[in-house]
């Protein structure tokens, strides 16, 4: 089990590595100068040249990327060109609404997905599971931004049951901070459940299929028990997984979603960033959204052992 698990460690190393490089030629090597881009077309030459030595466009690549990475080593992300701090304090004075917001969104959606499919499994073929099935289809392809806007004029302004915009400090209280996150959550756990049920519901009609499901119910067990200890959990591993790869598809909800709901978080910082061009905070941003997908995909590996003993072999 610890060498299984200090071999995936090791084996995400190089992709952090790899992230980082790609995160550091992303602006360096696209067509045009990159100060220009920054400063915008309506920049003088001597804001340009500023931009430039600010940003240390002026020293040759190679020189660049030994500064890059010394500062990385030392967790420095440098300057916001707008405001002047630090991108890391930036960075985390905004962690607390998108953690909140991406926590509210994952329990949601499993609340919702799991059993969902588990039951459209179950009944494979009758009314509820082509209801499953429509709303998995519907979901999946719906923009966040529709998702949002439908269910704002409906719980916001039509029933009044929860603010339409903002985000409450959880040092205020959890139902407070959970009411502020209920919406953008859910719009988020729309998304992010369509995805989970229409897996979970393939992953577990597969596994009833097998000799071992039949016996236990030859031996008498309960249904539930049947279902829920030895079906579901021999089917989690690809539900584990899609749970895994979503969170790239929530990470760009994010963006979206704090927009909309006026939620100051990271992608709301994303959003403002890329508006007024401040180079050094998106490239932050990017680091910090790769290094949190890689290092969930990390857990998610190893959370296989958990399902799966044989994984490690």
């Amino acid at each position: 089990m610890l060498g299984y698990i200090l071999r995936r460690l090791a084996a995400t190393i190089p992709v952090l590595l790899f992230v980082a490089l790609l995160v550091f030629f992303l602006l360096r090597l696209t067509p045009g100068d990159p100060a220009i881009l920054i400063a915008g077309d309506q920049a003088t030459t001597a804001q340009i040249e500023d931009i430039r030595q600010k940003l240390g466009f002026d020293r040759p690549l190679s020189e660049q990327l030994v500064t890059y990475a010394g500062q990385l080593a030392r967790g420095d992300l440098g300057s916001s060109i707008f405001s002047g701090m630090a991108v890391t304090r930036l960075i985390g004075m905004r962690v607390e609404p998108t953690a909140m917001l991406a926590l509210v969104a994952i329990v949601l959606a499993l609340a919702i997905a799991v059993p969902l499919g588990t039951i459209a499994a179950v009944k494979a073929g009758s009314p509820f599971d082509r209801a499953v099935m429509a709303f998995a289809m519907l979901g999946f392809s719906s923009p966040v931004f529709v998702i949002a806007f439908l269910l704002v004029y409906v719980f916001a302004l039509g029933l009044g049951w929860f603010p339409t915009q903002g985000y409450v400090p959880l040092a205020q209280g959890l139902a407070p901070c959970l009411n502020s996150l209920a919406l953008p959550g859910l719009t988020l756990a729309l998304l992010y459940a369509a995805l989970i049920a229409r897996i979970t519901r393939a992953s577990l009609l597969e596994v009833l299929s097998e000799d071992y499901v039949r016996t236990a119910r030859a031996k008498g067990l309960l249904p539930g028990r049947v279902i829920l200890r030895h079906a579901l959990k021999n089917a989690a591993i690809p539900i584990v997984t899609v749970v895994g790869v979503g969170i790239a598809a929530l990470l760009g909800g994010v963006v979206v979603t704090e927009t909309v709901f006026n939620i100051p978080g990271l992608g709301r910082l994303t959003t403002d960033a890329i508006l007024r061009r401040d180079y050094p905070v998106v490239q932050g941003l990017i680091l910090v959204f790769s290094t949190i997908y890689v290092l969930i995909n990390l857990l998610v590996d190893l959370s296989y052992v958990l399902f799966d003993p044989r994984v490690q072999y």
